[in-house]
């Protein structure tokens, strides 16, 4: 290894915190560049979410749908699979659960539970055909995967557009679900719900799952070695179906409670940008589950300073965009370059 490969070996062995300052730093020159008051943009974007209760939970009640899609995408490429489908599987999972939500309504809370369940069955469905396609064809599940949600998200605009649309209201949006159904607000007057509850408890769980369970097990092992995996005994194509399925339906799931706790009904294209942050999360954690709600929190932090700087100065909402970007890029770069070094570490050790 060169000299030059080296420095920059050791720059990305940084991580995380070289990431971070970076992309505050893309802050500060955006600011600079773009506002008239840059730092009143800066003191807004950097503490703006921290000035009241309104605005704090409302960052944190942000953050739960990227918890759930952020350890979906960690189960996924952790067993060395990947799910680029999010996007129609929040919002497939979110629509399935208002629609069966408002249908037993006479149920109450159980009948919300059940609607909850659908929601999250239909996304790991749809999560888990990737999966099947790769272990019966070979197909390429970051394809499959993406394809698949693309045209899940047509349909689902179409459906909340026409048969389902609430003709009571000028948004378009389904009915909204019964009050009974709703999740309990616990920093009220903002939006943050007890989602934020089930967020813990769902880390909690994958962490148990992935690293004190033999499936967890199996699926590490798949994912680091199938080579091995194949040698040692275990079921590599049943490894490729079922974490693209639990992928899924994480994410089904953080639709869902996405209702439950904010929107209350299915309105259309309000998954946008779900999907593609749960996929930022579990980069920036490295797809460790523990590591997912502090990267969640991070990329919530960045989306309410641009909103409430936008609203308080003269910058636009593009600039969390843009960080946002940066973060993505950089940390993919990160990993890819990661994975590159230790390849030809290996090479260079035979």
């Amino acid at each position: 290894m060169n000299k030059k490969q080296s420095v920059f070996k050791n720059i990305i062995n940084t991580g995380i915190p070289f990431v971070i300052m970076i992309s505050l730093g893309i802050v500060i020159i955006l600011s600079f560049l773009l506002s008239a008051t840059p730092f009143k943009t800066l003191r807004y974007f950097f503490f703006g979410s921290f000035q009241n209760l309104y605005y704090f939970g409302n960052m944190l009640n942000s953050a739960i749908p990227l918890v759930f899609g952020g350890l979906g995408i960690s189960i996924a490429m952790t067993s060395d699979n990947f799910n680029l489908g999010g996007e129609g599987q929040v919002y497939s999972g979110a629509f399935t659960t208002t629609i069966v939500a408002v249908a037993l309504a006479p149920l109450g809370i159980f009948g919300g539970i059940i609607a909850l369940l659908a929601g999250t069955l239909l996304a790991g469905i749809i999560g888990g055909l990737s999966g099947y396609f790769k272990m019966k064809w070979s197909t390429s599940e970051l394809i499959t995967s993406f394809l698949l949600s693309n045209a899940i998200v047509l349909i689902v605009n179409y459906l909340i557009t026409g048969p389902f649309l609430d003709p009571e209201t000028n948004l378009l949006a389904t009915r909204k679900v019964p009050e009974v159904m709703r999740l309990q607000k616990i920093l009220p007057p903002s939006s943050l719900s007890t989602g934020a509850i089930y967020a813990v408890i769902a880390v909690f769980l994958v962490y148990m799952f992935m690293y004190k369970t033999r499936t967890g097990y199996e699926l590490r092992v798949c994912g680091a070695n199938p080579r091995f995996a194949v040698y040692g005994g275990l079921d590599v194509k049943k490894n490729m179906v079922l974490p693209m399925f639990i992928s899924g339906a994480f994410y089904g799931l953080g639709g869902g409670l996405a209702i439950y706790g904010t929107f209350f009904s299915c309105m259309k294209e309000f998954h946008v940008g779900l999907g593609w942050n749960g996929l930022a999360v579990a980069l920036i954690a490295r797809f460790k589950p523990k590591a997912v709600i502090p990267a969640a929190i991070f990329f919530a932090w960045i989306g309410s300073g641009a909103k409430i700087a936008m609203q308080r100065c003269d910058v636009t909402l593009e600039i969390a965009s843009i960080v946002q970007a940066v973060v993505f890029f950089l940390i993919t770069c990160e990993v890819f370059q990661r994975n590159y070094f230790k390849k030809k570490e290996e090479l260079a050790c035979k």
